[in-house]
């Protein structure tokens, strides 16, 4: 009975304090906060998994707010901002919270995100008060009020997640799929409701799709068909071979052309947000591309004395193009992080494409060790410029 006598307050006092612990949810409608804190608007935010609460008083243009989500790891952290200039992360005055080292306790900090290789930590164009931070079962909430410029009553809002920080005292940057760089919107105070807009989303994804297929189907496809079409057809097709690999080429290159500007368009439309592997790759692959076209225009005939190089030169840039096409194809793959079943049908593709030029190799040396020069029918050369048996040059092919 003394046993019982003595659980009983401390089972109530358990109860009290399960009672008062804050809830939190999957929406930001039955989240709750410790301390009375009570807000007047809520939104679910469309990326990354946050949310945003806050009450405007527009009599003095004071903000309270509170921002919740989960960092991409434990020890990671959060972030949410205004951005008085732009929709995007350049220019954001940003309040910044992480745990402290060894512990579950908080810090927030005010940042300027000057660029993507800048961010200072420093005080904000904003007056900031009540500045808070609080971590519950891997949940990390920013509390804050700010007096925001008379008449502010919409602001440009940009949230981000991270998965660690620096020496426990600096976020470090931030992955960059999709969702981190879709986190931003425009928020109406008084409306109490985002003013996203919907269609701009899906149309800046539907670009970055049609960049990734027009790419994919010139350099990573079309053209190694071409070099195929001009390395095993040749033997048995001259000089059909010759235009068909010219069909190819041409048609790889106008794709590819197309994809290129639409690169252009997304990276003018994302200003700070650069891929810069894919980038260069992108342009160099571009203007090995156009020095391969420009060889057709520069063709020597087949008895010139120059043809010999002009060959050397083809050869090499052609199969620059190829390797650095694959490469970049599957860096755009990796950013643009489609279903895994695409990924996995390119390399299923250039598997089968593999396997046919390994075998059309095997059947093309047949050919040519069966074959004798000087016989009729097609004669066989593998290398233009090659002489034949009496020590003179041989009719070069294309």
């Amino acid at each position: 009975m003394a046993l019982f006598q003595t659980l009983i307050p401390a089972l109530c006092t358990l109860s009290l304090l399960f009672q008062i612990q804050p809830s939190y949810s999957a929406t930001c409608t039955s989240q709750k906060f410790g301390r009375n804190r009570i807000f007047q608007h809520c939104n679910d935010l469309p990326q990354l998994n946050s949310h945003i609460h806050w009450t405007y008083d527009s009599s003095n243009s004071v903000l309270s707010l509170a921002f919740a989500a989960f960092p991409a790891r434990p020890d990671g952290w959060i972030a949410w901002g205004i951005n008085p200039n732009g929709t995007g992360m350049i220019g954001t005055q940003a309040l910044i919270a992480f745990k402290k080292p060894g512990g579950d306790s908080m810090i927030v900090k005010t940042f300027r995100l000057n660029s993507y290789k800048s961010v200072e930590q420093a005080e904000i164009m904003y007056d900031v008060s009540r500045l808070e931070a609080e971590y519950h079962r891997g949940l990390m909430m920013i509390f804050a009020t700010i007096n925001l410029p008379n008449g502010m009553t919409t602001l440009n809002q940009v949230w981000q997640v991270g998965a660690s920080v620096m020496n426990g005292t600096f976020p470090a940057i931030h992955a960059f799929q999709p969702e981190n760089l879709s986190s931003k919107d425009k928020l109406d105070l008084r409306k109490g409701q985002s003013l996203t807009s919907t269609s701009q989303e899906n149309s800046g994804l539907r670009s970055k799709q049609i960049h990734g297929a027009l790419n994919t189907v010139s350099w990573g496809m079309l053209f190694p068909i071409g070099i195929m079409m001009a390395r095993y057809l040749r033997t048995f097709a001259d000089p059909a071979w010759f235009y068909v690999h010219i069909s190819c080429q041409m048609s790889s290159y106008i794709v590819g052309v197309a994809g290129w500007a639409t690169g252009l368009k997304l990276g003018s439309q994302s200003k700070g947000v650069e891929y810069t592997i894919h980038r260069d790759f992108g342009i160099t692959l571009f203007c090995l591309a156009t020095l391969q076209i420009l060889a057709l225009f520069l063709r020597p005939k087949r008895d010139h004395k120059y043809r010999f190089y002009w060959n050397i030169y083809h050869h090499g840039v052609g199969y620059g193009v190829l390797v650095l096409g694959i490469i970049n194809v599957f860096k755009g793959l990796e950013m643009l992080d489609p279903p895994k079943k695409w990924k996995l049908a390119y390399i299923f593709f250039l598997a089968v494409l593999g396997g046919i030029a390994i075998s059309l190799e095997v059947i093309t040396w047949i050919v040519i060790l069966k074959r004798k020069p000087g016989k009729s029918g097609i004669s066989i050369k593998l290398y233009d410029g090659q002489k034949d048996s009496n020590g003179g040059q041989q009719p070069l092919t294309s």
